[in-house]
């Protein structure tokens, strides 16, 4: 199908999921087509987390502890309001640590996030925002990362070098739509199980490979650890190439590579051995890389100093583009976010 058939098809709502090749020049040129907007989120601090809910919809997780749903299209945010646990003691001493982590299911039916105290695990159905659960009595410390492992079990890791196992069965909120009580009720839930990261010191990222059934763990000392999702067992563990601020993971299954963000660079794993397959210098010293996505064969990197960078992947270069100045550069100097 060509891109021309395809754009009109959309229009019409007759859009089917595009072929791989289209798939590909859309990730090729769509960088080039990006320009900034911003929006008023008003008196908040540091957005930590962010995950579209649908084409006009994204939802925020702050360092000041807010969860809201921001409108592209009316410019308006609203709050959701967060789940309390029981030790309101130790959550106001950890309510500081913010919102780190969001994560959607494969079905996207629910949304799991931190709660008023960012060490419990609060679960949402979607669209609605109706609380299903809230995960207490497991980390002794704030959650940094979560990744679902399909519609029901969820893994979480934290900054207490834990990881945690989570469950959250359809019978929890098949009927939540359903009932009628004046103030939303939610369920209590404890971790399935919970395990020490060996050699680790702190749990910053995750990611799921779901062809091995592996669940890859970058703590902040410099080693990405290797689990069997189905034992929930750690494999093994391999040093980094760069050990400085690694705080973002990413993987590409159709490239069977992993993501590392540091410092200053983005190191490339081989998602089977977890052998470096080679690292990019992001050109911004100190600013550290902050998030990892990939889209086919480009990787999108986010740096602490506000900027944008596409890397192909294949081509072994960055993209580049005619910017709003009409020069010709590199995302990575002309686009700010």
């Amino acid at each position: 199908m060509s891109v021309f058939k395809y754009t009109q098809n959309c229009q019409y709502g007759l859009a089917r999921r595009p072929s791989r090749d289209l798939s590909r020049l859309a990730a090729q040129k769509m960088p080039m087509l990006l320009r900034q907007q911003e929006f008023s989120l008003g008196d908040v601090n540091k957005v930590f987390a962010s995950e579209w809910l649908s084409d006009n919809q994204v939802i925020i997780g702050t360092k000041c502890n807010s969860l809201m749903v921001l409108d592209l299209s009316t410019n308006q945010t609203f709050q959701i309001p967060l789940l309390k646990s029981d030790d309101n003691e130790a959550a106001s001493d950890r309510r500081c640590g913010g919102i780190h982590s969001i994560a959607v299911n494969p079905s996207r039916m629910l949304l799991a996030t931190g709660g008023d105290d960012p060490s419990t695990v609060a679960v949402y159905k979607l669209p609605t925002f109706d609380p299903v659960c809230l995960g207490n009595k497991c980390h002794d410390d704030w959650i940094f990362s979560m990744e679902w492992l399909d519609d029901q079990f969820l893994v979480t890791g934290s900054r207490d070098n834990t990881m945690a196992l989570w469950s959250v069965k359809e019978d929890m909120y098949r009927d939540i739509e359903t009932r009628h009580n004046l103030l939303p009720e939610y369920r209590k839930t404890t971790a399935l199980t919970k395990k020490q990261c060996n050699a680790g010191e702190k749990v910053r990222s995750l990611a799921y490979n779901d062809r091995t059934q592996e669940i890859a763990a970058l703590s902040t000392n410099g080693y990405i650890h290797m689990w069997d999702a189905h034992r929930f067992t750690q494999k093994f563990t391999v040093p980094l190439p760069y050990c400085r601020e690694n705080v973002c993971l990413t993987i590409s299954n159709d490239l069977s590579v992993y993501a590392v963000g540091s410092q200053s660079h983005v190191s490339f794993l081989d998602s089977r051995s977890l052998k470096s397959v080679g690292s990019i210098y992001t050109k911004e010293e100190g600013s550290g890389v902050r998030s990892l996505s990939f889209n086919e064969e480009i990787a999108t990197i986010g740096t602490g100093a506000g900027s944008l960078m596409f890397f192909d992947i294949r081509a072994a270069r960055f993209l580049e583009f005619e910017c709003c100045t009409g020069e010709i550069g590199r995302a990575s100097c002309r686009e700010r976010v």
